[in-house]
């Protein structure tokens, strides 16, 4: 295969580059702009991936207890046919699964230690059909039986009630009796019957489930305050919700996106930024190349004058010098969407052992919900790294070749 003479000479100019020793001030500058490049393109790729892992593993952890959708009384005595209601949201093709459910927030004490604590109460069998959760825990959850007051918690707040399987608690409702005295909340004891892990902080130090019947007996809800559903593709909760908002009447839908709304979005505004901050980084290292070619311009214009006397167009010299600032563009993408890969897809490993070796911990599960540090890299993220990077080191080129392509014979070889 025969390359045009441009891609040969500017081939030619960055091996010499790297090796001629004369040059070597030119070959440390022309590396350490590949090196920015490269590790600025590994950072972008790792970040983003780290970013992705973090939130598809909170939404798996977070969708693995609660409802893909929600259908909720808007009445206030509770939903007198929630089987008529969870059959007609059964008829849109995307809905698997339905189970009625009540959701209220209480108190939860044991001795002297109390704490806010949301409660959902359940009907075990119908609620293995919307929640992996309950689906996993069958048995678990088929203790909770109606009449024994029985609750499962999740496992951060048994360890810091310090509870187990049998102990007994206290639910306080907010809403209470009105007595001669006053408003009395009303107060129950509950028996833990079971412990649930979900992976997610919040849901495992905050939520109480009970059955259904004990809830509406507590909170006096009349029934079933709502119905949740389980869709075929989480992600198109959004669009579901809206279609049934419009088909049932009397019911308020609201879908998993935007019962947690504020902590989506605000995960992608960050992850905009780290973009845009992370790809300043490696523009910075890409216009190391204007540098790099301005002086090899400078040291190259006899070999400039030489070409333009036999021939060569100032069209042709400017292609030589932004094919080598090019290569050099092509070398740290490519160096850096190999580190970043090989990082975003072992860091399972290499995180773990950063730890053990520094001895600290860097996602604390009560602050971050999760414990582990995880990753996702996506072609829709390396992809416009990859071709951002190229775009730069391309753009920074242009300047350098064009003056190159003004140098006159007569005057370069003037002193030659």
């Amino acid at each position: 295969m025969n390359l045009p003479y441009e891609w040969r000479v500017g081939w030619r100019y960055t091996r010499a580059t790297r090796s001629a020793r004369r040059n070597g001030f030119i070959s440390f500058i022309s590396g350490v702009s590949v090196l920015g490049i490269a590790l600025g393109v590994a950072a972008l790729i790792i970040v983003l991936s780290v970013m992705n892992g973090f939130q598809k593993e909170v939404r798996d952890r977070m969708l693995s207890v609660i409802a893909h959708v929600e259908l909720l009384d808007t009445s206030g005595i509770g939903l007198q046919d929630w089987q008529g209601l969870a059959a007609e949201a059964k008829k849109h093709p995307a809905v698997v699964g339905a189970a009625p459910f009540v959701p209220a927030q209480a108190l939860i004490a044991r001795g002297e230690d109390m704490r806010g604590t949301l409660v959902r109460g359940i009907l075990p069998a119908a609620e293995a059909t919307v929640t992996p959760l309950a689906a996993s825990m069958k048995d678990t959850f088929a203790r909770l039986t109606p009449g024994s007051w029985g609750v499962v918690i999740g496992q951060e707040m048994a360890r810091s009630l310090g509870v187990m399987a049998g102990d007994a608690l206290t639910l306080v409702a907010p809403s209470g009796q009105v007595t001669p005295a006053g408003v009395v909340p009303r107060v129950k004891q509950v028996t833990v019957v079971g412990i649930f892990h979900a992976g997610h902080y919040e849901y495992d130090n905050g939520l109480v489930m009970m059955h259904i019947d004990d809830a509406a007996r507590l909170f006096r809800t009349g029934g079933p305050s709502g119905v949740q559903l389980q869709l075929r593709d989480p992600q198109e909760a959004r669009a579901v919700a809206e279609e049934l908002g419009d088909r049932l009447h009397g019911v308020a839908v609201r879908d998993w996106t935007r019962t947690n709304r504020n902590w989506f979005d605000a995960v992608q505004v960050e992850k905009r930024m780290m973009f845009i901050i992370l790809t300043l980084i490696v523009a910075v290292a890409a216009f190391n190349l204007v540098s790099t070619l301005v002086m090899t311009v400078t040291d190259k214009q006899a070999d400039i004058a030489i070409l333009r006397t036999l021939g060569a167009s100032p069209r042709s010299i400017m292609g030589i010098f932004m094919v080598q600032g090019a290569l050099s563009g092509v070398l740290g993408t490519l160096g850096g969407l190999g580190l970043g890969l090989l990082v975003a897809c072992n860091i399972d490993v290499i995180v773990p052992f950063i730890e053990h070796l520094l001895g600290v911990h860097f996602l604390p599960g009560s602050i971050y919900l999760i414990s582990k540090m995880p990753s996702d890299p996506q072609s829709g993220d390396v992809v416009p790294i990859a071709v951002i990077s190229l775009l730069l080191s391309l753009l920074a080129t242009l300047y350098p070749s064009w003056r190159a392509s003004r140098v006159q014979p007569a005057e370069a070889l003037r002193y030659e």
